[in-house]
């Protein structure tokens, strides 16, 4: 199927008030722009090479998501390009975020990464740590954090990422009523083109599409 037709197809049976980032990791920047002349309005990406690679093509005719592990070195590239940053996971970085912004007068929306499955390799704030630390960013005057984003394990079963999802949104309804000052719990995104259906019954309002608008991914 066409990039085309996936993206009115995926567009097209998202319930109302679910947005869809194209999930854009290893795609040409050509695709990427099909994607948005398709009507795609956010472009995830998870390295910051590849998303000034794909900005260069497409610039401002899309919202630019970073979902991919940041690295400190990376920080001051991807506050230029990005919208939002998906994947705040530590004070160290969301310093780095607020230290970068404020250099080029910009409030950068975050949200705050889940380690829902709480496995070693992942990226991720654990979820009994999750509260300590928008306490503790939430002060930091160019960032404003906007929500949750997990991952949670693969499974091949979409039913068996379940709980790991109710378990994030859980989370994230336990601080909306904080009413906590610069935290604006509005965005919960989960959810993968295996998962992302049961994800948008768990409470997702943004869900990372990648293979179902692309097709099977080309390694470069």
């Amino acid at each position: 199927m066409k990039i085309k037709e996936s993206v009115a197809k995926i567009l097209d049976e998202l319930p109302e008030g679910v947005e869809l980032v194209a999930a854009a990791k290893a795609r040409l920047p050509e695709e990427v722009l099909e994607a948005v002349q398709s009507g795609i309005k956010m472009v995830g990406e998870n390295y910051v090479q590849e998303a000034e690679e794909a900005y260069e093509m497409v610039g401002n005719k899309a919202k630019w998501h970073f979902i991919g592990r940041l690295q400190k070195n990376k920080v001051k590239k991807a506050v230029k390009i990005f919208d939002m940053i998906e994947t705040v996971d530590s004070v160290e970085i969301a310093r780095e975020i607020d230290k970068r912004c404020q250099q080029i007068g910009k409030v950068m929306p975050i949200l705050v990464e889940i380690n829902s499955g709480e496995e070693e390799q992942k990226s991720g704030v654990l979820p009994p740590d999750a509260e300590r630390l928008i306490r503790e960013i939430s002060g930091l005057k160019n960032i404003k954090v906007m929500g949750l984003m997990t991952m949670g394990p693969r499974f091949g079963n979409p039913e068996d990422s379940r709980p790991y999802f109710i378990k994030t949104r859980e989370i994230f309804d336990r601080i909306k009523k904080l009413g906590l000052a610069n935290v604006e719990m509005r965005y919960l995104s989960m959810g993968m083109t295996n998962s992302y259906k049961v994800a948008i019954e768990e409470g997702a309002n943004i869900v990372r599409i990648g293979t179902k608008l692309f097709g099977e991914r080309n390694y470069k």
